[in-house]
């Protein structure tokens, strides 16, 4: 017994992840599982509820205790296998929502008339509220009485109080429902005398929908004519072609217009007192009454009327209208009888499809032809069997259900990959922008770069040449005045020739210091080479505080400072008349100081424009001071970006 509670525990499982779309899933599977959803839709049966007046169902008493047990319970022909048991809800009219199910137990069993339980149902959010059969599977579990009994029941629309409404149970045995027409007792029926709501209507079979497949063509109903005399007594004949073991008949009424409301009430050509026999004989000489049928009201009618009864072997099936369905017409009440299908059911089996049927020719009709009776076609299509048409409903159920949530899930993704989008489009707006702010600075560092060059050459120039050019100005003025005196012009040509060939070299030299970088790699020994050079003649001083540190700067730094130390000293040796120069140059990781003093005749104004071009490459800061008791002093101070390492701990890097 715990093992099919089990197994439809595990189904009900299986039905909800379906039912619920995983947050885990892509956007490419959720527009997957949607056209999947939609293409299996257009493939079912569609949920189209019937109208008029018919029986609704069974109502149980009122209680206020969703608690408190309420049961019905059907006596099945004898004891046998049960496939599933389904159940039909009540459908109520909600003026919000459309049509909903009504009264419907939240949870309930199924068990036999020994008490084992069949199933153990706990209905969600996705199974309630419903207009679609419930299916509940019970693994061919054998009884001989079903019993439904609750264990939460749900409130009724109308007032909120607790009660248990169904409009049908359908309890299958393979193909054929067992229930059908069958005995049904409950715990306390609802106590007042209403037509519509009564224990048999659980079993009658009358369902609140209409068939209506998603295949097949239109069939128009057959309805004999209206100009049939009193004295011809409608029976129409089928010659299912063999003789077979039958036991269900299913007669279609015939389908009402598609108007609203309905021009007539339902019933049309269906006789209120019917004889379905059968016979191997087509005299029917050994006719025997299979089936004897009698309406009394409307809610002893339905669109698909069904009956059970003890299996027989037949060939012809006759059914004859002792009292057939009167058609008022110009007065007089004519008779009339019609359907939209006869099945005849052998084992779950329709054999009457396609099976020739005959009547009395007076009750031809060329628009009505009699082979609709078993064409398996009604005005919507198709006729499914009944099991598997409710599972299809069932099915179309859970497939709505789902479908708001993967379309629900669907606009998330795409609010989600709009966003991003819109994040991209911004991004790669800025990207853009960036992309002309970095070539516009681009272009703007270049064009700087150019005038830094073109402005370091020039100060190159001026540093290295301006002292050549202006001796051979010089000398040029020597050479007018000594037009007269040969030796001298000759001596003087000869230095101005000496001169000239220093003044290519130094400016070879001012290209070269622009694309050597291992140019004053050691800028040390260069500055005290050049300071011995052009200080021979005075009294001049130089020290350094950490020297090692020098290397570490970059070339151009190293080039840039020399030639400002250089036009320092070439600045004094021409213009100040000093006789003791002092320099001193100190750096540590974080600066560089420079320090030049004389003992000339100091600055008369601001800093040379030389100097403050050479400190402006240099990117450092320059200031001058008076020297008491006179002279001048220069001071360079550069602050460094990345701070310098210090000479022990660089080899130790360098070792690594």
């Amino acid at each position: 017994m715990r093992r099919p509670i089990f197994t439809l525990f595990i189904l009900l499982l299986a039905a909800t992840a379906r039912a619920e779309p995983t947050k885990d899933l892509s956007l490419s599977e959720l527009e997957q599982r949607l056209e999947t959803i939609d293409t299996r839709l257009s493939q079912l049966a569609r949920s189209t509820l019937r109208s008029g007046i018919g029986p609704i169902g069974y109502r149980s008493y009122v209680t206020t205790d969703a608690t408190k047990p309420t049961w019905i319970e059907i006596d099945l022909p004898a004891s046998v296998p049960i496939d599933e048991v389904v159940l039909v809800p009540a459908i109520w009219r909600d003026s919000q929502t459309d049509f909903r199910s009504d009264a419907f137990p939240k949870a309930f069993r199924i068990l036999n008339e020994k008490g084992d339980v069949l199933a153990d149902v706990q209905t969600s959010d996705k199974d309630l509220p419903r207009t679609a059969p419930l299916i509940v599977p019970t693994f061919g579990k054998s009884a001989a009485k079903i019993r439904i009994e609750s264990e939460q029941l749900s409130p009724r629309a109308f007032d909120g109080r607790f009660l248990m409404q169904f409009s049908e149970v359908l309890v299958f045995s393979g193909a054929q429902n067992v229930a059908l027409r069958r005995p049904v007792t409950s715990s306390r029926t609802w106590p007042y005398d209403n037509e519509e709501w009564q224990p048999r209507f659980l079993t009658d079979g009358s369902l609140p929908y209409l068939m209506h497949a998603a295949e097949g063509e239109q069939s128009v109903a057959y309805l004999s004519p209206v100009s049939t005399p009193h004295s011809v007594l409608p029976a129409p004949t089928i010659d299912l072609q063999q003789s077979v073991p039958i036991s269900s008949i299913h007669l279609h009424l015939i389908d009402q217009s598609d108007t609203v409301p309905q021009g007539s009430p339902d019933g049309v050509g269906m006789p209120r007192e019917l004889l379905i026999e059968g016979a191997n004989q087509a005299d029917f000489s050994d006719a025997q009454a299979l089936l004897e049928v009698e309406i009394k009201s409307n809610y002893d009618l339905c669109p698909i009327l069904m009956w059970n009864f003890p299996e027989s072997r037949c060939r012809y099936i006759r059914l004859t209208a002792l009292a057939p369905y009167l058609f008022h017409y110009r007065g007089q009440d004519l008779p009339r009888i019609g359907f939209a299908e006869i099945e005849v059911l052998s084992k779950g089996r329709n054999v009457a499809a396609g099976k020739p049927v005959h009547i009395d020719e007076r009750l031809f009709d060329q628009y009505r032809p009699l082979t609709s009776l078993t064409d398996g076609r009604n005005l919507c299509g198709d006729i499914l069997p009944m099991r598997e048409w409710l599972k299809q409903l069932a099915e179309r159920h859970d497939l709505e259900t789902e479908r708001p949530l993967v379309v629900a899930e669907l606009k998330r993704h795409y609010k989600r990959q709009k966003s991003t989008v819109r994040l991209m489009s911004w991004l790669f707006g800025l990207a853009a922008a960036g992309i002309i702010i970095a070539v516009l600075i681009e272009r703007n560092i270049r064009q700087r770069a150019i005038f830094r060059t073109r402005e370091r050459i020039a100060a190159d120039l001026h540093d290295e040449l301006g002292a050549n050019l202006h001796a051979i100005g010089m000398l040029g003025d020597l050479v007018e005045k000594s037009q007269k005196s040969p030796e001298r012009l000759a001596k003087l040509i000869q230095r101005m020739r000496s001169i000239t060939d220093r003044t290519g070299k130094a400016a070879r030299y001012c290209v070269n210091m622009l694309e050597d970088k291992q140019r004053y790699v050691d800028i040390a020994l260069n500055m005290r080479r050049t300071a011995d050079r052009l200080t021979a003649d005075l009294e001049h001083e130089l020290s350094f505080e950490g020297e090692s540190l020098l290397t570490q700067l970059s070339a151009r730094k190293r080039i840039d400072l020399f030639l400002f130390y250089k036009e320092c000293l070439a600045n004094i040796i021409r213009h100040s008349g000093a006789t003791h120069v002092t320099t001193r140059l100190s750096i540590n990781p974080k600066q560089l100081e420079l320090s030049i003093t004389d003992n000339g005749s100091g600055l008369n104004g601001d800093i040379p424009p030389s100097l403050k071009r050479r400190a402006r490459l240099l990117r450092g800061a320059v200031s001058t001071a008076p020297h008491a008791p006179s002279g001048t002093h220069i001071t360079l101070l550069l602050h460094f970006r990345r701070r310098l390492r210090p000479v022990e701990q660089s080899k130790s890097h360098a070792n690594r």
